[in-house]
């Protein structure tokens, strides 16, 4: 498949394995040409609702002797539906991002000159800095996946940083500045939807986002599509959050 400058290119083609097990949060057990492999997981939350047993993915390779794995899972897809990849590489997401916005691919939102990554807002690190302007923190969502077997597990939930982050960008940029959240897919998605507010440990996220949102933050959503190959632009769009949080 040829990629264009459109498109995020990976340096090698993925590889095709199957994962047997999730022992923790950071390893995978995969088989890859009938041998069992001990695999990076780039991802340590929950990953939708998935039993990690027999699911196909797709997998980097390092050589580096620093690392104490030579996997990588970047990607899962269901055995039945091989063309419903789901990209779960939280660390990555970011160099696709940045990919998309030094490319100018993304001018609805934002029409970039400069980029500056991981930059510093009172506290947090915020994900992008653009036109010396705009602050944009993504947050790459993998609790909903198109899908999966329903298996209840809150061991990986966390929001102290989710909620530091809204709480700086808010209340720390000025009247000439401007805010994004970007809320990051790695498939094509449906438009992001707050989870009720009986949901447990949400109550105190959703006021704090309506505060973000009084004071200015503007939330867009991007699905990226990945393959073998590389990382393409599905869609990207402003989501209107505040009628799901009254």
């Amino acid at each position: 498949m040829e990629l264009g400058l459109s498109e995020y290119r990976f340096p090698e083609t993925l590889i095709k394995g199957l994962i047997k097990s999730r022992p923790n949060r950071f390893i995978m057990m995969v088989e890859i040409d009938g041998v069992i492999e001990k695999c990076h997981c780039p991802s340590t939350g929950r990953i939708g609702n998935i039993d990690f047993c027999d699911i196909p993915c797709l997998l980097s390779r390092s050589d580096s002797k620093k690392r104490k794995t030579n996997y990588t899972v970047e990607a899962i897809y269901p055995v039945s539906k091989s063309d419903t990849i789901v990209g779960i590489n939280q660390v990555k997401a970011n160099t696709y991002i940045n990919f998309f916005l030094e490319h100018n691919l993304l001018p609805e939102m934002l029409l970039v000159e400069t980029v500056k990554r991981e930059v510093f807002l009172n506290t947090s690190k915020i994900d992008f800095l653009i036109n010396d302007n705009c602050y944009v923190e993504v947050k790459t969502l993998l609790k909903d996946i198109p899908f999966g077997i329903k298996k209840s597990d809150s061991k990986f939930t966390s929001f102290e940083r989710l909620l530091r982050h809204y709480t700086e960008i808010s209340t720390q940029i000025n009247a000439n500045q401007k805010s994004i959240v970007l809320l990051c897919n790695l498939f094509d998605a449906k438009p992001f939807a707050p989870p009720l507010n009986n949901a447990t440990g949400t109550s105190q996220v959703r006021k704090v986002v309506k505060q973000a949102i009084d004071n200015g933050i503007e939330h867009w959503q991007i699905n990226l599509k990945v393959t073998a190959d590389g990382v393409s632009l599905i869609d990207y769009f402003k989501v209107d959050l505040l009628p799901n949080l009254k």
